[in-house]
């Protein structure tokens, strides 16, 4: 590493190893701006998808859901037993997040890429959920593409199946609320005409799941006919208090948006008619050439430029994230990004701003593995929210937006991971041969309450703690 980069890593300043043509290497140094790395867990070399962090007591404990094994890989060996394990959550102690502490792998279910692991995690303390036991903790994860599972997770160490939701096609990207123990969980249900749709639980007794509804968006259900409308990614609710859930669907193309009356969902009639998904529909913005695969909710932003208008001085703020599926920019689908979509008028919500990565900034499309973005943290602790999101970009690492104006978002930080002997290739054919690179792939970002940024590795770099410097430091109010 240079002295020049020596210097700025640590200090969060921009640190570019791979010059423009050049791809990122083995030995190259991270890429940084006002980003710094504060602590590493290799995950056990396994792909990494969705990290959850839990405050249990005075412990903060990461929760890592993995994509099944590889072709190369299909069942990596656990260090701590000297087993070989199917992929499924790995729980880290990051309460010293310079000094993370692996605690347990928990199997998953054997299969490789997406149709093995346990991708999604959810934590909830027993002392928010109404039914739940107030010295427990709680982990809902999905149990490879067919189950959903709950476990107590009071000791992390020791970690105790409680129930399984099983029977399923194809499970993924769930949401729980912790204060009522409704969740809405992403599943592949016997009978649908769609890969994902939406299961709707009471979980607020983790031992006794009770069904409310399935949910989805018409021509998907049970029997209907003519074109099937495109499957579930994800949905984040705001509970009670804000009486709607958003539903994204599509990854990287056929997107919608789809804003819903959560008490009408909850309450109205569970059969799956067409008549009956939609009467809790309040709004959607459809996404033809894009997906959503995070909606995360912005609500009541007070808009600096238009304080001292008659109307419109506070929006409510839908950001979308799409989701790249295609390698090194080939043909096949529109640039993933992310958008901002006004939803004041829920009934017509339109697009007011988008971001992206600029491609020529880093010669990304020759890199190697996906290049477009992914997800964003959800985390709605006071640290970050409405004031920075974080944004994963596959092999672009992750991206930190300033989003107090979201008419005018803008990136003020971002952090590559350096690649390491774990790094696994990406292949793809080109003229009929099959080309393989090594790339970062960050796949899913998560932040806590105390301002750290967790960023884990669909390529097998495992999960890189992060801290924010300069200005977005000084934009999140931190010391």
């Amino acid at each position: 590493m240079s002295a020049i980069c020596l210097l700025a890593v640590p200090l969060g300043l921009a640190c570019s190893a791979a010059s423009a043509g050049q791809m990122q290497k083995l030995g190259d140094p991270p890429e940084a701006m006002n980003m710094r790395l504060v602590g590493h867990s290799d995950l056990q070399a396994r792909s990494a998808y969705q990290p959850t962090i839990a405050k249990q007591g005075d412990r903060y404990i990461a929760y890592v859901g993995h994509h099944g094994g590889t072709d190369a890989v299909p069942k990596p060996v656990n260090p701590t037993t000297g087993q070989p394990e199917f992929n499924g959550t790995s729980i880290v102690d990051v309460t010293d997040p310079r000094n993370p502490k692996y605690l347990k792998h928990m199997p998953g279910l054997e299969g490789l890429y997406e149709g093995g692991g346990g991708q999604m995690t959810r934590v909830c303390a027993g002392a928010s959920l109404p039914k739940g036991d107030r010295d427990k903790f709680y982990l809902l994860r999905v149990f490879g593409g067919q189950a959903h599972e709950i476990w107590d997770v009071t000791k992390p160490e020791e970690p105790k199946l409680i129930t399984r939701l099983d029977g399923l096609r194809d499970t993924h990207k769930s949401f729980w609320e912790c204060d009522t123990g409704i969740a809405y969980l992403v599943s592949g249900a016997p009978g649908w005409r769609t890969r994902r749709m939406s299961q709707v639980y009471d979980l607020s007794d983790p031992a006794n799941p009770k069904k409310i509804r399935d949910f989805g968006l018409p021509g998907q259900e049970p029997g209907a006919t003519g074109p099937v409308a495109t499957e579930l990614h994800g949905p984040i609710s705001t509970g009670p208090s804000g009486n709607r859930v958003y539903f994204g669907y599509g990854t990287n193309k056929g997107g919608v948006l789809q804003i819903v009356d959560r008490q009408k969902l909850l309450e109205g009639p569970a059969e799956p008619t067409p008549e009956n998904m939609k009467a809790p529909e309040i709004g959607r913005l459809e996404l033809p050439l894009t997906g959503a695969h995070t909606v995360f909710p912005l609500l009541k932003m007070p808009i600096a430029e238009f304080k001292n208008d008659k109307f419109g001085a506070t929006r409510d703020i839908v950001m979308i994230v799409n989701e790249s599926l295609i390698n090194e920019c080939q043909e096949g689908e529109a640039r993933q990004m992310v958008w901002f979509a006004d939803v004041t008028i829920e009934r017509r919500p339109m697009i007011i701003s988008n971001y992206t990565v600029k491609e020529a900034s880093g010669d990304f499309c020759s890199r190697g593995g996906r290049f477009g973005s992914h997800s964003s943290n959800e985390s709605t602790a006071p640290v970050f929210n409405r004031k920075l999101a974080f944004i994963t970009w596959f092999n672009a690492g992750v991206r930190a937006l300033d989003i107090r104006d979201p008419f005018n978002p803008r990136e003020v930080g971002y952090f590559i991971p350096a690649i390491t002997e774990a790094t696994d290739k990406r292949c793809i054919k080109v003229n009929g041969e099959e080309r393989c690179k090594t790339a970062i792939q960050s796949n899913n970002v998560e932040t806590d309450d105390r301002g750290y940024i967790y960023v884990v590795d669909r390529a097998n770099t495992g999960m890189h703690i992060l801290e924010v410097t300069g200005e977005p430091r000084s934009i999140a109010g931190l010391p």
